[in-house]
C-alpha cells in the first residue's frame, strides 16, 4: 500500500474540501509521468506491443493540457496496473509507475506511487549489489525534475509516506 490512511488535504483538490490547486494538480501530474517514462524503457524492452503503460503516460499528459477527462486518464492508469500483473522485475515495477501517474488525475498523492515503483524499476534492473545505488541515483534524478512550486509539498509527502514507500525516498 503506497497511499495513507488519512487522506493529506493538501492532495486534495480545493473543490473538494481540500488546499490543492488545480495547477499544482496538474504538476503533480506532469511530474508523475517524468518520473514514470524515465523507467519505462524497462517495461517496453520486455513487452514492446504492450502500449499500455505508454498510454496511461500519454494520459495524464493530456489530462494535464484539459484535452480528456480524468476518468479516461484514470481508465488508462488501470490499464497499465493490469499489464504489470502478470510480470516481475523491473518491467513490472515500470508498468506500475506509469500506471500511478495515469491515475494522479483522479487522486493527487498517487504520484508518490509513480516515484515509488519507478525507483523499484531502477533498482530491480540492476544487479543486486547495486540496487541502493540505482535507486538513490533515480530518487536524485526525479527530485531534480520536481518543479518548484510543488517541490517542499513533494518532499514533504516523502518524508511522511517513506516507510509505506518501501524506504526509496532515503536519497
Amino acid at each position: 500500500m503506497i497511499l495513507p490512511k488519512e487522506r493529506d488535504p493538501r492532495f486534495i483538490t480545493i473543490r473538494r474540501g481540500g488546499t490543492l490547486t488545480d495547477a499544482d494538480h496538474h504538476l503533480l501530474g506532469l511530474w508523475a509521468a517524468a518520473c514514470a517514462e524515465h523507467v519505462l524503457h524497462l517495461f517496453e524492452a520486455e513487452q514492446p506491443s504492450d502500449l499500455r503503460p505508454r498510454q496511461a503516460i500519454e494520459q495524464i499528459r493530456a489530462w494535464t493540457r484539459g484535452e480528456i477527462r480524468m476518468s479516461d486518464s484514470r481508465a488508462a492508469g488501470g490499464h497499465a496496473m493490469a499489464a504489470a500483473r502478470e510480470l516481475s522485475g523491473a518491467a513490472r515495477h515500470a508498468a506500475f509507475a506509469a500506471g500511478q501517474a495515469g491515475v494522479v488525475a483522479h487522486v493527487a498523492a498517487h504520484e508518490l506511487g509513480a516515484a515509488a515503483y519507478a525507483i523499484k524499476a531502477a533498482q530491480a534492473a540492476v544487479p543486486k549489489a547495486d540496487a541502493d545505488t540505482a535507486g538513490r541515483r533515480e530518487c536524485s534524478w526525479q527530485r531534480e525534475q520536481l518543479p518548484e512550486q510543488i517541490r517542499e509539498l513533494v518532499l514533504d509527502d516523502q518524508r511522511l509516506r517513506n516507510d509505506i514507500c518501501w524506504r526509496v525516498f532515503d536519497c
